[in-house]
């Protein structure tokens, strides 16, 4: 047999008060005139009975179940990502909420199925994310709620978005060229967005060339080349092998993410080219591998933890939420891939 629930009648009787002088005392009201005294025997009581609020009884005075629901695409299930849910079940846990966290793995039918499950349990607000930044479509049962958009956007629909401060990470790729010496034989590897556009690709892409091109214009550089393609490790391989057999002299690459990188690496070295005594490598995204190559890749972090983390705050706030973007900056990374131009 279970043991009985201690209730807020057992610890105002263990107290010696009123289980209305009980109730105020525990839930910190200080506009009500309890003594000192009254109130410190009230958290002594609850304390030595073990006490716990009845959540259920205190939502339907509150209106609050104090829980949030979170419908992904294949967050849970992608290792890169992991800090995304740990940034937003800590914002939750340091509220006194409970995350409910659930993926849909693509599946409109599934998104829909478990919007309204989380519905059913009253979830305060919804939080809709992606593994990648990407334009979204969010279900119809969300229109309405009090809803984040997690790592997407959805233009047109009434809700705040947390994304990855994308333009502002191709800025700083310029800027740790330039500071190195670099105006010349610049080349950008993967481009505007991954080919075919994959949703990683599309919005990223875009941003980053967009920001590393506009202060290397206004550092007086340029890119002297872009090599369009996807951006698998095999394609960072298979391009700059081809730009050097072409005959061109990189001094400096900017792959578009880490894993453009790593085949990047592989190229130059099999071309017998040092990184970066003869071609500095500037990268997107600070996967883990990027802090064990040899030479440790200077990298633009994104920034995953930070992005669970504002989108369950965003939640957490009194009154209407704004249908506006927050950009979350995506800190540079400097380690040893970059520096400066070589020369002859």
């Amino acid at each position: 047999m279970s043991e009985r629930r201690i209730t807020m009648a057992d610890v105002a009787r263990k107290a010696g008060v009123s289980s209305t002088t009980a109730s105020f005392a525990l839930a910190g009201r200080t506009d009500m005139r309890i003594s000192d005294a009254a109130r410190a025997r009230v958290l002594e009581a609850a304390e030595e009975l073990g006490y716990r609020p009845n959540v259920t009884a205190r939502s339907l005075r509150t209106k609050s179940t104090q829980t949030i629901g979170l419908v992904s695409d294949r967050i849970t299930t992608t290792p890169f990502a992991g800090d995304v849910i740990r940034g937003a079940m800590e914002a939750a846990r340091e509220r006194d909420n409970l995350l409910f966290i659930t993926e849909a793995g693509g599946d409109s039918d599934a998104e829909s199925s478990l919007v309204h499950a989380l519905l059913d349990r009253q979830v305060d607000a919804l939080i809709y994310a992606s593994m990648f930044t990407r334009y979204v479509t969010p279900p119809k049962e969300l229109f309405g709620r009090r809803v984040v958009l997690l790592n997407c956007l959805a233009p047109g629909f009434a809700a705040p978005s947390v994304v990855p401060d994308e333009v502002e990470a191709g800025r700083d790729a310029a800027r740790a060229l330039l500071a190195a010496g670099h105006t010349e034989g610049i080349w950008a590897i993967g481009g505007h967005q991954a080919l075919p556009a994959t949703p990683e690709g599309i919005i990223a892409g875009n941003e980053r060339m967009r920001g590393l091109e506009e202060v290397l214009r206004e550092g007086g550089a340029r890119l002297e080349g872009v090599v369009e393609c996807d951006w698998g490790t095999p394609d960072g391989h298979r391009e700059v092998s081809a730009l050097l057999a072409q005959g061109h002299r990189p001094r400096a690459l900017v792959c578009l993410n880490d894993r453009l990188s790593f085949g990047a690496y592989q190229a130059l070295g099999e071309a017998g080219l040092s990184v970066p005594g003869d071609v500095s490598v500037i990268s997107f995204d600070d996967q883990d591998i990027a802090s064990v190559l040899r030479p440790a890749l200077t990298t633009v972090r994104l920034p995953h933890y930070q992005l669970g983390r504002l989108a369950v705050e965003l939640t957490l706030r009194s009154g209407p939420l704004e249908a506006v973007v927050h950009r979350v900056p995506m800190p540079l990374q400097e380690r040893a891939s970059v520096g400066a131009p070589a020369t002859g």
